[in-house]
């Protein structure tokens, strides 16, 4: 937190384009935040423009906003990297909900618990990740895959070898398989 006399600036953050920011928007907005900056993307994307605009946004004096720590930092590390470079820059830091809520990381207590929460987030996404790997590989040991089924079956590389093999240009085959030109490609290439 940050008690300088300046603007609280929100940061929210959803994975997918599917996914709505307006809990988000609405309880930075109730907070006082001037303006909000949104990101669509993973939190393992390193290239969030909405996190950049409001880090270069950011004056001495103003406070950074988030809803909750995940939404700003997928590691400890970055975590601790970015609280540190807007405290040596005079920006506060504060978080709406969740373990860090209300606790300034301008003190040492504050920094510690910081530290702390972010460890803990941190090791929990590892351990989900782990059980996520095992259970794909438990999946795959019984004969299951995920993922999307395959567009070209063999019938389908058979028939679009045949067209080739005639003459028929990739993009008549493609249309004609109802594919696109990438994916014959690609099973063209898989099947020679």
């Amino acid at each position: 937190m940050n008690t300088n006399a300046g603007h609280m600036i929100g940061y929210a953050r959803v994975s997918t384009d599917d996914q709505e920011a307006q809990m988000q928007h609405d309880a930075l907005t109730e907070a006082g935040c001037a303006r909000i900056f949104t990101d669509k993307a993973s939190g393992k994307n390193t290239d969030r423009p909405e996190l950049t605009a409001a880090l270069d946004y950011l004056r001495p004096g103003d406070t950074l906003c988030v809803w909750k720590l995940d939404r700003f930092a997928r590691s400890l590390i970055d975590l601790v990297t970015m609280v540190d470079a807007l405290r040596e820059r005079g920006i506060g830091f504060r978080v709406l909900t969740g373990a860090l809520a209300n606790i300034d990381p301008a003190t040492p207590d504050g920094r510690l618990m910081l530290q702390v929460v972010g460890a803990m987030a941190e090791f929990e996404r590892d351990l989900i990740k782990d059980r996520t790997r095992a259970g794909l590989a438990a999946a795959r040991a019984q004969g299951r895959t995920g993922g999307r089924p395959a567009v070209m079956d063999a019938d389908k590389v058979a028939a679009a070898k045949a067209r080739r093999a005639k003459g028929e240009s990739v993009t008549a085959v493609a249309k004609a398989l109802g594919v696109s030109r990438a994916t014959l490609y690609r099973a063209l290439g898989d099947a020679e």
